[in-house]
């Protein structure tokens, strides 16, 4: 005979696993609490009308409600299209932007073409008055020979009219033609003085076309700049409103509430037409007609050692008769089995330690009438072996043998 051991630790576990309950495994999306689904809000709302009521079997998919708006700012009909028009607004200025930055580079090219050409010019003027300085330094160095030789002459004719050689009228002759030739020494002396003055003058205007041209081309650098900075500007502002139009739109898709799973409405806990739904708030409850449900039990600190994954629970729920025989689990009545497939790593408030026990799809199937939040006691199953091993266990007050999970791969090596 074999005696299935779980004798001191059934007893253990039972006491830790007492007013255990139900706990729903897979819960996608909500209108409610644990094994429901539950609709929040995260904008402000009002109700408009409801579609469904308490009791009420809904489909994936189904309309629960329709919302609307309470902040003045989403009231407009047509905010999308607005917000939208917007965008092609600010598109525009920025295309109108960029225009302008190719405007102003032509500019910059032209004002450059400009100036080249001006300094050339200036060049020019200044290299043909420096030709006409050669020709009258010539013309000087002609006027100031033929005044020497003027005055040469003058002096000597001078002389002979005091020693009465000379008529006056003769020196007096002389004495104009001396005036002239001293006349037009001078008269070259002053051309030559003014042109120099000019080369001066076209200095002093090259200078100045410069200057002129330099602030010219600044200014025009500045407003590509600024045109530049404008279409970076642009193009935040154009991402921040069509992050507003895709906010809008957004928006538009939630005025009405959709059942997110197939169930029945339990409870609606903003029922009126009119009332206000603030953020985070909860409408209702949908309780999902097929769901897979989990057995959360608590297992004192001192039993841990003796759970693993993997390890088979038998189970009993509240309101179905079970008769138990300590340590022949296949004898009992009204027990169903289960696996563990989780269990946590840190103490919970009440010093035990929490594990999730699913069905075992290979044994009895648990029965479909159970409920959520439920009553159930678990007893963990531990090693088969012979009475007459536990007895003498008990005898000698020796602790239970550990229970190691069986794998697919240890049962290929015992084959």
């Amino acid at each position: 005979m074999v005696f299935h051991l779980f004798s001191d630790l059934s007893r253990r576990i039972n006491s830790a696993m007492d007013s255990k309950y139900l706990a729903y495994r897979q819960c996608k999306h909500a209108i409610s609490r644990s094994a429901s689904s539950t609709a929040q809000f995260t904008h402000t709302w009002q109700n408009f009308k409801w579609y469904v009521k308490i009791g009420d079997h809904v489909q994936k998919g189904d309309t629960l409600i329709q919302l609307a708006e309470v902040k003045e700012d989403y009231m407009d009909p047509l905010l999308v299209e607005r917000a939208q028009q917007q965008v092609k607004a600010k598109i525009g200025v920025r295309d109108y932007y960029r225009a302008k930055v190719g405007t102003t580079n032509s500019q910059l090219s032209a004002l450059n073409a400009s100036r080249e050409l001006k300094l050339s010019q200036l060049n020019v003027k200044i290299s043909q008055l420096k030709n006409k300085i050669v020709g009258e330094q010539a013309e000087l160095v002609a006027a100031n020979n033929e005044f020497r030789l003027s005055e040469d002459q003058y002096n000597r004719q001078k002389k002979m009219y005091e020693d009465g050689l000379v008529s006056l009228t003769q020196f007096q002759q002389r004495n104009v033609s001396f005036q002239n030739e001293l006349a037009k020494k001078t008269s070259i002396e002053n051309k030559l003085a003014q042109t120099i003055q000019e080369i001066t003058t076209i200095g002093i205007e090259q200078n100045s076309a410069i200057q002129d041209y330099t602030e010219r081309v600044s200014k025009t650098e500045g407003e590509r700049f600024q045109a530049m900075g404008q279409i970076a500007g642009s193009a935040g502002d154009i991402a921040k409103l069509e992050n507003q139009v895709a906010n809008y739109k957004a928006r538009r898709g939630l005025y009405y509430l959709l059942a997110s799973q197939d169930g029945q409405v339990v409870s609606l806990n903003k029922a009126g037409i009119g009332e206000i739904l603030k953020e985070a708030e909860n409408i209702g409850v949908i309780v999902p007609k097929k769901v897979d449900y989990a057995v959360e039990i608590y297992v004192k600190p001192v039993d841990l050692p003796l759970l693993e994954q993997g390890q088979k629970v038998m189970c009993t729920f509240d309101g179905f008769p079970a008769i138990v025989f300590s340590g022949w689990p296949n004898s009992s009545y009204g027990t169903f089995t289960g696996r563990v497939i989780a269990i946590e790593s840190y103490i919970s408030l009440n010093g035990d330690f929490k594990a999730l026990v699913i069905e075992d799809p290979t044994q009895k199937p648990w029965p479909p009438q159970i409920k959520m939040g439920a009553g159930v006691q678990g007893i963990a199953i531990l090693n088969d072996l012979p009475i007459w091993y536990e007895l003498w266990r008990n005898i000698n007050g020796f602790p239970p043998d550990y229970y190691t999970v069986k794998t697919n791969s240890d049962n290929e090596k015992a084959k």
